[in-house]
C-alpha cells in the first residue's frame, strides 16, 4: 500500500501585483496531508486560506513553491487530476433558471464516473427540492447543492471552502455527519472554515494562517498544548503584594490581573489561597485551560497589534 502523501505542499508563496502595488497574501507554507485524512486551514479573513486552496485546486499558479496533489502538478496536469477531484468553492455562482436536478445533470455530465443523481441529492437533503429551480432555492440549499456537485464525480480528494456558511444548525451537523461518512470511505479532505467546532469535529490536523503565514499546525491536541491556560480576576484596590506564582506569567493592569499558565490547577489554588488569608474578594474570577479557540483568538489578535 502506498502511505505517501496525497497532497504536499513545500516553500509556497503567492504574490498578487507587483512592484510598489505587489502584496503577498501566501508566504512559505510547507505541509502534507495524508490518504484519508482530514486537514483543516483556519484563519482570519485575508490569513491566506482561499489563495493556499485556489492553487492546490490548479486555479492559482503559484509565484515560487512547489504543490503536486497524487503525485501530479494541479495546474500543469489539470486535465489528468479533475477527475479525482471535487471542488466546493466559497461562492458557486449556479444558473439560477436551471433545476437542482438539472444542475446536478449538468455538472455529472462533466465527469469520467458519476455517481447516481437521485444518491447525491439524498446525502444533501435535497430530494424534495430536485424540481426546484436554483434561483427559488435558499442561500443554504444553493450551498448544499455547491457540495453535491463537489461530490457527484465521486472524488479521492476533496476540497471544501467555508463548506457550511450559510447554514442553518441542523443542515451544519447533517452536513458534517455527510463528510464524516465520506472520510470512513477515505476520501481524503482539505477544507476552510470559520467555525472551530466544525474543524475539531472534522479535522485530524489543522493549520492556523495569519497574515499569509502558517503559524501553528498539528492535531487539537497538540496546538492546544502548546498554548497556555489563563486566570484573570479583578483586585480590590489596595490589595497586598501578590503571591510568587512560580512558572506562571503575570500581568496586572492596573485591578486587573492576567495569570498565564501551564499549571493551572496549582496557581488557581495558590491565588485562591492567597485572596482567603487577605480577606480579599476577587472579582470577575475565571479559570479557563487553552482551547484551539483560544489558540485561535491569540492568534488573531496579532491583526489588531499591526
Amino acid at each position: 500500500m502506498n502511505n505517501s502523501p496525497i497532497i504536499n505542499v513545500h516553500g509556497l508563496t503567492h504574490t498578487y501585483g507587483s512592484g510598489d502595488k505587489a502584496y503577498t497574501a501566501v508566504t512559505d507554507a510547507s505541509f502534507t496531508v495524508a490518504r484519508g485524512e482530514v486537514f483543516g486551514l483556519l484563519g482570519t479573513n485575508g490569513a491566506g486560506k482561499t489563495t493556499t486552496l485556489e492553487i492546490l485546486e490548479g486555479l492559482t499558479a503559484p509565484t515560487s513553491g512547489e504543490v503536486t496533489i497524487l503525485g501530479a502538478d494541479p495546474l500543469a496536469d489539470r486535465k489528468t487530476l479533475r477527475p479525482y477531484l471535487g471542488i466546493m468553492l466559497q461562492s458557486g455562482g449556479l444558473p439560477t433558471e436551471l433545476t437542482t436536478r438539472q444542475t446536478l445533470q449538468m455538472w455529472a455530465g462533466t465527469c469520467a464516473a458519476p455517481l447516481s443523481i437521485d444518491e447525491v441529492l439524498a446525502d444533501v437533503d435535497l430530494s424534495h427540492r430536485a424540481d426546484v429551480k436554483v434561483g427559488q432555492m435558499s442561500g443554504g440549499e444553493q450551498r448544499r447543492l455547491d457540495l453535491a456537485c463537489a461530490l457527484v464525480g465521486d472524488p479521492r480528494v476533496l476540497f471544501l471552502d467555508e463548506p457550511t456558511t450559510g447554514l442553518d444548525p441542523e443542515s451544519r451537523r447533517n452536513v458534517w455527519s455527510l463528510l464524516e461518512r465520506l472520510k470512513s470511505r477515505g476520501v481524503t479532505m482539505m477544507l476552510t472554515t470559520h467555525y472551530l467546532e466544525e474543524a475539531e469535529r472534522l479535522c485530524d490536523r489543522v493549520a492556523i494562517m495569519h497574515g499569509g503565514e502558517i503559524v501553528v499546525a498539528g492535531t487539537t491536541p497538540e496546538i492546544v498544548a502548546s498554548a497556555s491556560s489563563e486566570i484573570t480576576a479583578v483586585l480590590p484596590p489596595n490589595h497586598p503584594p501578590l503571591p510568587d506564582l512560580t512558572g506562571a506569567h503575570t500581568t496586572l493592569d492596573g485591578t486587573h490581573l492576567t495569570i498565564s499558565t501551564d499549571r493551572i490547577q496549582h496557581h488557581t489554588a495558590e491565588l485562591l489561597g492567597w485572596a482567603d488569608d487577605h480577606n480579599l474578594e476577587l472579582g470577575r474570577f475565571t479559570a479557563s485551560t487553552a482551547s484551539l479557540e483560544s489558540v485561535f483568538l491569540s492568534i488573531a489578535d496579532r491583526t489588531a497589534l499591526q
